[in-house]
């Protein structure tokens, strides 16, 4: 199953769940005149097989969901407020930055 999230570029969300123990494929995965037909550059694929249970698909959909919600957090930090750290009550926190 491919599929593309907005706002999420396919790499960072493959880097991302593997931290979290899931594996998915980032990329073209062969199809690069059905992405441009589509207007994309890219694609992940999650890939089931017969040993796959139902508490893994479970626990691929909570972790996407989880990993989606955090880049749409960054994503809304950016739009709503200044991320450049020069907010005065901020200056004594660490700025995240994920290890990747």
């Amino acid at each position: 199953c491919s599929f593309v999230c907005d706002n999420v570029h396919a790499s960072d969300l493959s880097t991302f769940l593997d931290m979290e123990g899931i594996a998915i494929r980032a990329g073209h995965h062969c199809c690069q005149p059905l992405h441009t037909e589509l207007g994309y550059s890219h694609s992940a694929r999650v890939s089931l097989y017969f040993y796959n249970t139902k508490q893994d698909i479970d626990t691929f959909i909570a972790k996407l969901q989880e990993t989606l919600q955090f880049f749409n957090n960054l994503n809304s930090e950016k739009v709503d407020g200044d991320t450049n750290g020069s907010d005065k009550e901020n200056d004594d926190e660490e700025e995240f930055v994920p290890f990747i």
